[in-house]
């Protein structure tokens, strides 16, 4: 599930087949009504569930081909995957996990985010409602299925501190991420570290039991999420008004998913074999709408960040450890391609 996408360990570069391009990197086509596009791929940070949605959306809609870009997707194998091969130019751009983005930028992997835009963490603890947990104080003598490494499980300890819990009042059960939900559903741990927009709807699909949730959020951990990352090759040279195009474009798709989430979510039939029920999708996507803005974005475009944001996030994962060297936040987030307004 959606955790083994922020696992931060060393793993192979996930080799990303593009379509065919000049020495340039650029590749164009033509639309049904003459206009040439310029032929762009996209890596999910894993195969495709509710929260992408927009993306499909935006490619229905011609949003894409509005700004001159005709978009393959394609499924991704972890966000840390993704950031690698976003970084070798081996896809143009690439949706990923902020954390994975700066433990990649930590170890000198080339790439920025052009802008996040689920700007509230859907970190969660997840339980079934029948376990009576309501508050942080309700987790002390509880197992929680975790993955060791991952960002939920490195920040999970601030945010127990931060609710006056010590590392030592839970357990935390290392849990491959496939078998965190199986580890609740048999009863085996109590809770799992997840993502609201995630794990949690897929369980309740899977047992047929309503999914209870403390979000990190909602007790004083917040953190920046997912967001579109590019490598040099897109960033410099002939590729960079492409860049410009594709922020603008991604930026629209969201706002125009979020007014007509329901067709959104039709538009996402047939992108995967592996694509959850329906009803996952729907309430994936609906989880998702509620994390893309913080208090400084509220009102603005999708995808509009602030320097504050970011170092707030940036600090978060300092303290966690999984960033050893923090930077100045231009080394991380592109402003001047980022969204505006």
């Amino acid at each position: 599930m959606h955790a083994r996408r922020l696992l931060i360990g060393l793993v192979p570069l996930m080799l990303v087949a593009t379509a065919a391009c000049g020495e340039d990197g650029s590749a164009t086509s033509t639309s049904d009504s003459g206009k040439k596009l310029d032929k762009v791929t996209l890596t999910l940070n894993w195969y495709p569930y509710g929260e992408h949605a927009p993306f499909y959306y935006g490619k229905q809609k011609k949003v894409f081909e509005k700004h001159g870009i005709d978009l393959t997707i394609r499924a991704g194998q972890g966000s840390q995957k993704t950031v690698q091969a976003t970084a070798a130019g081996q896809t143009d751009f690439g949706w990923a996990d902020t954390p994975a983005l700066l433990a990649g930028v930590d170890q000198g992997v080339k790439v920025k985010s052009l802008g996040v835009f689920l700007q509230t963490t859907p970190a969660s603890v997840q339980f079934f409602d029948a376990q009576g947990i309501e508050t942080p104080a309700d987790l002390k003598g509880r197992t929680i299925a975790g993955t060791a490494g991952d960002a939920l499980s490195k920040t999970f300890p601030i945010f127990l501190e931060k609710n006056g819990l010590a590392e030592s009042d839970v357990k935390v059960q290392n849990t491959d991420p496939a078998g965190k939900i199986a580890a609740v559903i048999s009863g085996k741990t109590d809770a799992l570290l997840g993502y609201a927009s995630d794990q949690g709807p897929a369980m309740r699909n899977k047992a047929k039991k309503d999914v209870g949730y403390l979000r990190f959020s909602e007790h004083g951990l917040n953190f920046y999420s997912n967001g579109l990352i590019a490598g040099p090759k897109s960033l410099a040279g002939p590729r960079a008004d492409v860049a410009k195009r594709m922020v603008q474009a991604v930026s629209e798709s969201w706002a125009e998913a979020e007014k007509a989430p329901g067709p959104a979510i039709a538009s996402m039939d047939g992108a995967s074999e592996q694509l959850p029920p329906e009803d996952v999708l729907s309430e994936q996507f609906r989880t998702t709408l509620t994390l893309l803005h913080t208090d400084a974005t509220e009102g603005k475009a999708p995808g509009v960040n602030t320097e504050a944001d970011w170092k707030q996030t940036v600090d978060v994962f300092a303290e966690a450890g999984m960033v050893r060297s923090p930077k100045d936040v231009s080394e991380y987030w592109d402003a001047g391609t980022a969204p505006k307004g």
